[in-house]
C-alpha cells in the first residue's frame, strides 16, 4: 500500500424501508393530462433513527427510489427507553392530523394504525400504543408522528439540562406487581 493512501472500510447500514402510500396524481395541460406518480417511504436503521421522504415520477420504481433517498437524508434520532419502547407520553401534530404516542410495558407490541406502524417498526419501537385523531391521511398521519418523535426526551437529557441526577430525574419506578399502596405500607414499617 502507498503511503498516504486511506482504506475506506464501508459499513453499510441496514436501513428498514417501508412503503406508506403511492398515488397518481394528474397535471392537465393543454394536450390531455400528465400522469404521475407520487411515493411516501419511511425509512430507518431499527436503532432509534427513522425519517420519511416523497417522491415524485413518471413510473412507479423512480418515485420510490427518490422517496427513499430523501427518508435517508432526512433521519432523526429518537431516544428510546430499554431499546423497545417510548420514555415518556406525548402527542404531536401535523395540519389536522394528531397522534397520541402512549408508552407500553414489555409484550405490548406496537398498537398503531397502517402508516404509524411503518414507522415504529423503522424505527425499532416494539411497545407503543398509538390514536390518530383527525384525519387519517397517511402524509399527515406520518409528519405528525414525526413531530411527536422528535419531542421526545431522556432522562439523561432532561438530568443534564437542569443540573440534577438522573435519579432525581426519575423517582423510585414502582417494581412489576407492586402497587402504590404497597410502597406506603413498606416504607411505613421501614422497609
Amino acid at each position: 500500500m502507498a503511503r498516504g493512501q486511506k482504506v475506506e472500510r464501508s459499513q453499510e447500514q441496514v436501513f428498514v424501508e417501508k412503503l406508506v402510500s403511492i398515488n397518481r396524481v394528474a397535471k392537465v395541460v393543454k394536450g390531455g393530462k400528465n400522469f404521475s406518480f407520487s411515493a411516501l417511504v419511511v425509512a430507518g436503521d431499527g436503532k432509534g433513527r427513522v425519517g420519511c421522504g416523497l417522491g415524485k415520477a413518471r413510473e412507479v420504481p423512480d418515485a420510490v427510489r427518490k422517496a427513499t433517498d430523501q427518508a435517508r437524508r432526512n433521519l432523526i434520532r429518537v431516544p428510546l427507553r430499554e431499546a423497545r419502547t417510548l420514555h415518556h407520553d406525548i402527542t404531536g401534530h401535523f395540519g389536522a392530523g394528531r397522534v397520541v404516542l402512549r408508552a407500553a410495558p414489555a409484550g405490548t407490541g406496537i398498537i398503531a394504525g397502517g402508516p404509524t406502524r411503518a414507522i415504529f417498526e423503522a424505527l425499532g419501537i416494539h411497545d407503543v400504543v398509538c390514536k390518530c385523531v383527525g384525519t387519517t391521511n397517511p402524509h399527515n398521519m406520518v409528519r405528525a408522528t414525526l413531530d411527536a418523535l422528535k419531542n421526545v426526551t431522556s432522562p439523561r437529557h432532561v438530568a443534564m439540562r437542569r443540573s440534577k441526577k438522573v435519579s432525581d430525574i426519575i423517582g423510585r419506578r414502582e417494581t412489576p406487581g407492586s402497587s402504590k399502596d404497597d410502597v406506603e405500607v413498606r416504607e411505613e414499617n421501614g422497609q
